[in-house]
């Protein structure tokens, strides 16, 4: 069986691409009569070339400057090119341009071709191939053959030929071939409809393979669609894989849904997003360095998408350097790790530079940290388990799952590496329900330790009275969190590790508490002790306050710190009882209920002598916290009471 491979062309306009793919092939890509007429090729033409134990599916793109998006788009799986550069004509800027290009898709090799060499003199093509030299020096075709052709004589054809199959050989040793057994993936560069069959697709298969009657998702747009049928290089096909061109006749969407940019997948493996982290190289040739939040064309796959550049770590970039980068997008795309992308200015439209996608659905960084760079830094690593942590950190909490590595982190295997990542502790794993649990990277949850004791601190130091605060105070500080739980989570390994004390309702830091004056100190037991003797008819919090002689604005503080301390327990809002009569009462209602088997509260305020002012929020006190339980009138045992 044949290896499958693409290769793409590039070249300026008019500098022969077309006519020496015909001569390669005798296939005419251009397929469009506008084409035929003009002598121009506008879209992505087609063609196959047998070179066993080889066999490469052409991709003939626009060598115009108003159609490099198209060029763009055929560049997508290309795994070689064929550079062209006309004899006659010598480098153009759109030859510059697709080398640009062509850098930024890192690209293993490649052949240059230079065309019409019947129409010039040895001596000037000598020049011509310098120049050639000069301008490839330092890309990946700095040692690629020159091969003089012409498509009108045949001159050079059988030797391109095997300068072909060099360069495929070497694209054989890379990794770029060992995708077949990745999950399905093609970028759609056409759809159009067929009388009698209905929505057909066309692309270039990146990884995986996809057979007849397999389910498949288009995305963006989570669109699930049946393959009817598959054509391999105008042939049909049961089966179609990676390296391979094909054309996927589709059930279940009509063509008009589906646009170049599209993906077809296989399900659950893409997902789109409007935000990219990635590793950004900027031409070198450019005069001006890139700014922060520039507005750019991003160009992922076959789509052309309009966003913003947010530049990491530096606040403008150099020409030639490299940086990491967010690009926010206007509409969702799809890539995955490592996958190459370009960008060229909105205006004026040049290309200006391109990279590698790292995290393909990111969570935004504000500001990034150092341990952020680091992290993103380890996406770029040859080791898979290091990629595979990196990308659980920078996933945050945004219901992570391990067949995500996969398109995360390049990773194959994923079952693996996500088990080895809890044994080594890279991966906190924490159940909260019997189908679900929280994945989180340590340095994650540790950080959101941190930031919970800071904010702890903080709290503290604006109540200093305060042994602890209510625990609402941190939800709404991290009400950011996509998962909630979480946060719950870490206050109680903090709390396991003696860091703080926590409850339903409240939380602070063990060791932090109020400094108290000799006046309030003298005054927070003046407190504990009128209440303690008024056992059950309690003066309200306003009468303390109002009785008191001195430092009557700590009172409240006074009440809760002794409350939080146990001596008091908060009935409600307005009443506090010692914690001794809540005792005593609790103990003389649970002989009482279960004598009587349920008490009413008119019962209950006689059996207690008290009226109902009181009787009535202690009776819903002892409801909330579980004491009792209502039963129609009467009031029950509840699970709190029970031994």
């Amino acid at each position: 069986m044949l290896k499958d491979l693409i290769l793409g062309t590039a070249g300026h306009i008019d500098h022969g691409k077309t006519s020496l793919i015909g001569a390669l092939t005798g296939t005419n890509t251009d397929r469009l009569p506008e084409e035929q007429k003009r002598g121009i090729t506008i879209e992505l033409g087609y063609a196959h070339l047998d070179l066993p134990p080889f066999r490469l599916g052409i991709v003939d793109v626009p060598g115009h400057e108003k159609f490099v998006r198209q060029m763009l788009a055929g560049a997508t799986g290309m795994d070689l090119a064929l550079l062209v550069v006309a004899g006659d004509d010598s480098i153009k800027q759109q030859t510059k341009e697709h080398l640009d290009i062509l850098r930024m898709l890192d690209l293993p090799a490649g052949v240059i071709a230079l065309t019409k060499c019947d129409l010039s003199d040895p001596e000037w093509l000598d020049l011509v191939e310098d120049e050639i030299r000069q301008m490839v020096a330092g890309t990946f075709l700095q040692d690629a053959p020159i091969i003089r052709t012409s498509s009108k004589t045949g001159m050079g054809v059988e030797e391109l030929k095997k300068a072909l199959s060099a360069a495929a050989e070497k694209v054989a040793q890379s990794d770029r071939v060992n995708r077949k057994d990745a999950p399905f993936r093609m970028a759609i560069d056409r759809t159009f409809t067929i009388d009698g069959y209905g929505t057909v697709v066309t692309g270039s298969v990146s990884s995986g393979s996809v057979n007849v009657s397999d389910q498949v998702q288009i995305q963006p747009g989570d669109r699930s669609v049946r393959v009817r049928g598959i054509q391999n290089h105008d042939s049909a096909s049961d089966a179609v894989w990676r390296g391979q061109r094909a054309a996927i006749n589709l059930a279940g969407v009509h063509h008009l849904e589906i646009d170049r940019g599209h993906e077809l997948c296989a399900t659950g493996h893409l997902l789109p997003s409007t935000l990219m982290t990635v590793k950004l190289h900027l031409l070198d040739r450019l005069n001006k360095p890139l700014k922060d939040r520039t507005r750019v064309r991003f160009h992922v796959g076959t789509a052309e998408l309009l966003g913003n550049l947010r530049l990491l770590g530096v606040g403008e970039l150099e020409p030639g350097q490299e940086c990491y980068a967010q690009v926010f997008l206007n509409d969702a795309a799809v890539a995955v790790w490592n996958q190459p992308f370009v960008v060229r200015l909105q205006s004026p439209v040049v290309t200006i530079g391109g990279g590698r996608v790292l995290m393909p659905n990111a969570k935004r960084i504000k500001k990034a940290t150092d341990l952020d760079l680091k992290m993103i830094s380890d996406l770029t690593s040859l080791d898979s388990l290091t990629r595979a942590s990196a990308s659980v950190y920078l996933s945050d909490d945004l219901g992570w799952a391990p067949a995500d590595l996969a398109r995360s982190a390049g990773v194959v295997g994923f079952e693996e590496v996500y088990t080895e990542l809890k044994d080594r502790g890279d991966l906190i794993e924490i159940p909260i329900s019997l189908n679900r649990s929280v994945k989180v990277h340590r340095s994650r949850f540790e950080h959101l330790a941190d930031r919970i004791m800071k904010a702890l601190e903080r709290l503290h130091r604006l109540q200093p009275l305060r042994f602890t605060h209510p625990r609402s105070a941190l939800n709404v500080e991290f009400k950011y969190l996509d998962t909630p739980e979480l946060l719950d989570l870490v206050i109680e390994e903090l709390k396991r590790e003696k860091k703080i004390i926590a409850n339903v309702n409240s939380v602070g830091i063990i060791g932090y508490g109020p400094k108290l004056s000799k006046g309030q100190k003298a005054l927070l037991g003046e407190l504990i002790e009128i209440v303690r003797k008024a056992e059950l008819k309690v003066p309200t919090v306003n009468e303390l306050e109002a009785s008191a002689k001195k430092n009557k604005e700590s009172v409240k503080e006074l009440l809760e710190m002794a409350s939080e301390n146990g001596d008091l327990l908060k009935i409600a809002p307005e009443y506090y009882i010692h914690s001794e009569v809540v005792a005593e009462t609790k103990r003389k209602l649970i002989e009482e209920i279960e004598a009587a088997n349920g008490l009413t509260m008119s019962e209950i305020r006689q059996i207690l002598d008290t009226s109902r002012k009181y009787a009535i929020p202690l009776c819903e006190y002892f409801d909330k916290t579980g004491f009792t339980k209502r039963d129609g009138d009467k009031r029950l045992l509840g699970a709190e009471a029970k031994p």
